[in-house]
């Protein structure tokens, strides 16, 4: 609950073939393995049972490990279960993508002038318009910017305009969350640095100075589209009120400390794109006058352009740090690619349910975005270890997934573990879910998902203690030190 959030962590806060007949087969029980001869085992094989039993973990749990090649599945426990898979979903997205758009896709941000630039002087609007690249940051725009100087132009005589329409403007990915967490932005087809702006402050005299800007390495252009200011008063931490296109918020000095930043959410991502520009062109003496959104894309002489990374690299991007927003953006372009503009995530989400039944194999597979962080989706380790198990992930998904490092009997990372795991983790509050690959010491490899939630203590939850439930914290312990348990049970009994 907000009352209960500290100060210090308030502060800590801030810093292709399909699958074969055995995966399609239900598991809801655990298979009796027998170790192969010759293959090492660890010290203690427990059963799953047992080692779910130690966890004293609440809920449910869904898991499976499978041969990558075959398909078959070697163990499971209540695997054609459905659970939330959290951000594991982005591991089908990615696989969506690739699919659908192609690894070395590339999206554009472009500066549109509608009529001829005659000596510098532009009569007609400049556009900036955005091709949904997820990866825009001010960098980006600075370079634009650059570029733009470089062609010559000097003065803009028409309007700027700015065209988001390359993908659908939603407000949020998933309007159950807290009004102030970066990682649930508005989602638009022209959007910059994952759609949050740098709340800052120091403390001033008897008060506190604040700054809202578009952070990056070497840029720290200032924005009006954000405001903050600091209230007298310990809760709640922050108020959000949207007034006209602006975002109004306010913050409590009771939790502020002697200074501090954290990224906020911006809910016109285009318009802050559009102020963001506009600075950085006055700083290579281009004045534009205040931007404004059209609807459709009028034509004209491209003058700049920004390109995006390969697709290929932005999921791996998305993958390893789980970004929420990169995962929505890329999996609508793929609906989109269709020739269908999906109006909502829950349609674009259906979308890749279909997808996913038909070239992944996954029966029981409901997605309602492409990110996880909505409550709707829902998976099974039967159908995750379908998927892995297919060509197209071990040859495209395998090499993208991120290495995680195991722990010691101490819960500090063994770089040593014999174990070797790449995969996709999930984490939502009070479900935990991990999905990929795991090698074992003889050099076997398998593919395996594990699926954990307590459905009762999520359907309770406020909107406001989402951010942080009362027991969250150590209910996601349990879980992962049960889904380690469970790789190194495979590990020795599959593997030497």
């Amino acid at each position: 609950m907000v009352h209960s959030l500290s100060r210090r962590f308030f502060i800590s806060a801030l810093a292709a073939f399909s699958a074969s007949p055995t995966v399609a087969r239900p598991v809801d029980r655990s298979l009796r393995p027998v170790a192969r001869p010759g293959t090492p085992t660890l010290p203690k094989a427990e059963t799953i049972e047992t080692l779910l039993a130690r966890a004293k973990l609440s809920g449910g749990l869904s898991c499976a490990v499978a041969d990558p090649h075959s398909g078959e599945i070697l163990e499971g426990r209540a695997a054609n279960a459905v659970l939330p898979p959290a951000s594991v979903t982005k591991a089908v997205t990615a696989l969506y993508a690739l699919d659908r758009l192609g690894p070395n896709h590339r999206f554009r941000t472009r500066l549109i002038a509608t009529k001829p630039v005659q000596n510098g002087v532009l009569q007609g609007d400049l556009i900036l318009a955005g091709g949904g690249d997820p990866t825009l940051d001010t960098e980006a725009l600075a370079q634009l910017a650059k570029t733009l100087k470089a062609s010559g132009l000097r003065e803009v005589r028409g309007r700027f305009l700015l065209y988001a329409g390359a993908l659908p403007y939603l407000r949020q990915i998933d309007d159950s969350q807290p009004d102030h967490v970066g990682y649930n932005p508005a989602i638009s087809g022209l959007s910059l640095n994952y759609n949050r702006v740098h709340f800052e402050w120091k403390r001033a005299g008897a008060g506190w100075g604040v700054t809202m800007d578009a952070r990056s390495a070497n840029y720290r252009p200032e924005v009006q589209i954000s405001r903050m200011a600091v209230i007298k008063r310990q809760v709640p931490v922050y108020t959000y009120q949207q007034k006209g296109s602006t975002d109004h918020w306010t913050v409590a000095s009771g939790a502020l400390g002697k200074g501090g930043a954290r990224w906020l959410p911006v809910r016109r991502p285009d318009l802050y794109a559009g102020e963001v520009f506009r600075t950085l062109a006055r700083a290579h003496g281009i004045v534009l006058p205040k931007e404004k959104v059209v609807k459709s894309l009028p034509g004209g002489t491209t003058l700049a352009t920004h390109q995006s990374p390969i697709l290929r690299e932005i999921l791996r991007g998305m993958l390893k740090y789980s970004t929420n927003l990169s995962a929505e953006m890329v999996g609508l372009a793929a609906t989109q690619s269709g020739g269908k503009s999906p109006s909502s995530l829950r349609t674009s989400g259906q979308a890749m349910t279909r997808w996913a039944k038909q070239r992944l194999g996954m029966q029981q597979a409901k997605f309602l975005d492409h990110s996880g962080l909505g409550d709707g989706s829902r998976l099974s380790a039967q159908d995750m270890v379908a998927a892995l198990t297919t060509a197209q992930a071990r040859t495209q998904l395998g090499p993208l997934l991120k290495q995680i490092t195991l722990r010691d009997a101490k819960g500090k990372p063994n770089t040593r573990h014999p174990l070797k795991v790449v995969a996709k983790t999930g984490t939502l509050n009070f479900a935990s879910s991990l999905a990929g690959y795991v090698t074992a010491p003889d050099g076997r490899q398998m593919a395996f998902a594990i699926f954990t939630a307590d459905d009762k203590r999520r359907r309770v939850l406020k909107k406001d203690e989402r951010e942080r439930p009362e027991g969250g914290r150590a209910w996601n312990r349990r879980s992962k030190s049960l889904q380690q348990t469970l790789l190194e049970r495979w590990g020795g009994v599959y593997g030497g």
